[in-house]
């Protein structure tokens, strides 16, 4: 819980929509409306006896500018434009959103005594439910005499409109983020918050690093899965997003090796294989053939697919191999990233890098190694190719770790969860770093840290071809 509300009552997420409220001010924000309940707006200008109403649970004091300024930017004219406020004019606190808007629609109501029809246009499934249910029971009690003053019952009709979800640019999204942490601890430092507040931070969680493969690639590869005539398909999962380098996040010695976090590498499949009927893969190797690479797997492999039991580990089980005819030899480009997910968490002092990849705090044990998966150190052994192999039989690690969240749809960023009310949601993309959102260590005794925000210039910007990430 923030201090000052969170997400949905920080305006400055809204005014991050598109390219931000400087340029999409000018431009109306073309192509972020929903151009069908905006016609109904107009059409709601032009008819005389129609009061229209623009209601909306932000709250008045951070955001009644900026919904003036968007409504004003394609020339939308309401009648009444109603935001939360912190009281009502009874003095009233308003638990939820909910509430206030049902309180206000009642005084509308009882306002306009002679108006028949009442429409409203909401995207809450919730809410819908909630006014439908409201105006039963308030037509109800007008008819039974027990409303005071009466008025005739009026027929409101709730209609429920699509939810189109989208996402902010993922560097923009990390700032805003950032931002509204930093307040969040300056509160804290300077006393202000309320007792027993927790200061947070950003962290990662890096599940591979491997070689990503871009979202059209990942669409071809998937045509080489070869599935038996008649078999069962919903419950197969296509990856073919990347190439393993190591699971969890890579030593320093080995990233070196591969050229750092943004490197790019070419490849060429040479051949496909399924395992058991329950994982498809392709076998590739680099472009030229002399170009130094590093995998943990025996043979660098794309998993193509995988069914609802399979494992993406069982790939280095595979022995036989099906050379691909040329016009299958896909060649392809990759780029070195990282698998990650973004968090929220507890501040926490004297934390090592180490530690701060695990939300769990009991997986954390005692290591503090900032290279912690450098268990074989720089004794793996090279070909004359330079191609890295891993002389243990424990086979393929990582593969896509994620299940259920879709393939690497672009090297530098992640998969996409979408946010109501036409705001750009969870998607972070971020550079390698420590994963405490451009912070650096934990706070100490005086306080939590203040982070400077991953937008201010003088602290840099997360990589665009780095880490694939999402919350």
């Amino acid at each position: 819980m923030f201090v000052n509300g969170g997400w949905w009552h920080d305006a400055n997420i809204l005014s991050a929509t598109g390219q931000g409220i400087d340029k999409e001010e000018q431009r109306g924000w073309e192509g972020w409306w929903n151009e069908h309940i905006v016609s109904l707006v107009e059409l709601s200008m032009q008819q005389k006896d129609a009061l229209s109403v623009l209601l909306t649970g932000r709250g008045e004091t951070n955001f009644a500018d900026l919904i003036k300024r968007i409504a004003r930017s394609k020339k939308l004219d309401f009648d009444m434009v109603c935001l939360k406020p912190a009281t009502g004019p009874a003095g009233q606190r308003f638990k939820n959103t909910m509430d206030f808007k049902q309180e206000l629609l009642k005084d509308i109501v009882y306002t306009y005594k002679d108006a028949e029809e009442l429409r409203i246009y909401e995207d809450r499934v919730k809410h819908t439910k909630g006014f439908r249910d409201f105006f039963f029971e308030f037509n109800r009690d007008l008819m039974s005499g027990r409303n005071q003053p009466s008025r005739k019952p009026i027929v409101a009709e709730v209609i429920q409109v699509a939810e189109n979800g989208t996402q902010l640019d993922p560097v923009d999204e990390i700032a805003e983020i950032q931002k509204l942490i930093n307040a969040h601890n300056i509160q804290i430092k300077t006393g202000s918050a309320p007792p027993g507040t927790t200061p947070y931070q950003i962290k990662k969680t890096v599940f591979y690093t491997g070689y990503m493969i871009a979202q059209n690639m990942t669409e071809k590869l998937g045509s080489l899965v070869n599935l038996p005539a008649n078999a069962p398909r919903d419950d197969i999962r296509y990856l073919a997003n990347s190439i393993l380098i190591t699971p969890k996040p890579c030593p320093k010695s080995i990233l070196d090796k591969v050229g750092g976090i943004g490197a790019k590498m070419r490849w060429k499949v040479t051949g496909v294989s399924c395992f058991e009927n329950k994982l498809w893969a392709a076998r590739v190797e680099p472009v030229p053939r002399s170009a130094k690479f590093y995998s943990e797997n025996p043979i660098p492999t794309v998993v193509l697919a995988i069914r609802k039991n399979g494992r993406p580990a069982d790939a280095a089980r595979i022995t036989n191999w099906h050379p691909v005819p040329e016009s299958q030899a896909y060649e392809f480009d990759s780029v070195v990233g990282e698998k990650q997910m973004l968090r929220i968490e507890e501040e926490t002092a004297g934390e090592s890098e180490y530690e701060s990849y695990f939300p769990n705090k009991n997986m954390r044990g005692g290591r503090r190694s900032h290279e912690p998966h450098d268990r074989h150190g720089d004794n793996r052994q090279h070909n004359g190719n330079g191609r890295g192999h891993d002389n243990r039989s424990s086979g393929y690690r990582g593969g896509n770790r994620e299940r259920g969240r879709g393939g690497n749809r672009n090297p530098s960023y992640g998969n996409r969860g979408g946010h109501r009310g036409g705001h750009r949601g969870d998607r972070g993309g971020g550079g390698r770093g420590r994963g405490r959102g451009g912070g650096g260590g934990g706070g100490g005794g005086n306080g939590p840290s203040q982070y400077r925000s991953l937008d201010d210039p003088n602290h840099g910007q997360p990589s665009h071809d780095g880490p694939d990430a999402f919350y």
